[in-house]
């Protein structure tokens, strides 16, 4: 075991696979030499390239990107986009072609694509850099996300999403790279994607989120738990599939539940997690699921950000309304 930050994790399992398998192919922008962006620092990119059979640094134009990787060979593939608002050029490759290769091709073919990129509030971007598309691609049928929120779920779901046959969407928040770290093995692991966490045990109310909001979460937690709310804390981690099978067997022990989300309200990933509890846990609740999300409007110039993120004490008044409803 070894101290890292959620980055040093993502770095170490791509170093991992690549060791362990020739057919690892790295694409994409800000890779190899010349990483500059939020990704993997130089030194680490340089070393690397001395163990991996083919690291290609392209130019930053997404539509030619996802031609390329989809062309290639039948090996494992891990694609990486500087930031995930720029996914837009290729959406056509992801959610047309990757997406639906193994379907149209009746398991004939696959498409073992793994695509990383940043997304995220809370570090000061420019424009066009944080926002959250989560929920679009949720929709792509075909496609996994998953989002870690910490580095030993970052290092075990990247090993997992490389070495899986269809294509995985990895999203790493940007203020979760190196903000904080903790004990990771330094040998090869897997954390099975689609298959949600318990970080916190409580039985006031279930607090359900992903990403950055999990930390959030957890502080939000401390404070209510002075007050006698014991919260337990689910971390989705893959928002697609969802483990419908955690959450409604902790709603069945707190009959309360609050949904987070950084991205804004519409359309969100909050939406679908609460359509599955009325679904499948109605009659287990005793108030009306909540909600904290951003708010509908552009994701605000760096400025206002703070101001437009959810935050601790959004989801305070909103486990506050739902306990005491």
């Amino acid at each position: 075991m070894t101290q890292m930050t959620m980055i040093q994790a993502i770095t170490d399992a791509m170093r991992t696979e690549l060791r362990r398998d020739d057919n690892v192919l790295v694409f994409g922008e800000d890779v190899a030499k010349t990483a500059v962006y939020f990704g993997q620092p130089k030194d680490s990119m340089t070393n690397l390239a001395r163990i991996a059979y083919l690291i290609l640094r392209l130019p930053n134009r997404e539509l030619p990107v996802w031609r390329l990787v989809l062309r290639s060979s039948n090996s494992d593939r891990l694609w990486k986009f500087n930031f995930s608002d720029f996914v837009f050029e290729a959406m056509d490759g992801i959610a047309s072609q990757l997406a639906r290769l193994r379907y149209r091709s009746g398991g004939h073919y696959h498409a073992p694509v793994t695509i990383r990129s940043p997304f995220g509030g809370g570090v000061k971007t420019p424009e066009l850099h944080a926002d959250n598309l989560e929920g679009l691609f949720a929709q792509c049928p075909g496609l996994k996300v998953v989002i870690p929120s910490n580095p030993y779920d970052a290092k075990g779901m990247l090993i997992a999403a490389i070495r899986d046959n269809d294509p995985v969407l990895f999203l790493e928040h940007m203020k979760l790279y190196r903000s904080f770290r903790e004990e990771v093995p330094k040998e090869a692991y897997t954390v099975e994607l689609g298959k949600a966490n318990i970080v916190r045990e409580g039985s006031s109310l279930t607090l359900i989120t992903y990403g950055a909001m999990v930390r959030t979460a957890l502080k939000a937690a401390e404070q209510l738990q002075k007050e006698g709310i014991e919260c337990e804390i689910i971390d989705l981690r893959t928002i697609s599939p969802l483990d419908t099978e955690t959450i409604v067997t902790s709603i069945r022990k707190t009959n309360r539940a609050v949904v987070v989300q950084e991205a804004q309200k519409q359309a969100g990933i909050a939406a679908q997690v609460i359509a599955e509890i009325n679904d499948r846990a109605l009659l287990h609740l005793e108030a009306p699921v909540g909600r904290v999300s951003a708010p509908d409007s552009v994701f605000p110039f760096a400025s206002a950000e703070n101001v437009w993120l959810p935050n601790e004490k959004d989801i305070i008044e909103q486990v506050k309304a739902t306990v005491n409803f």
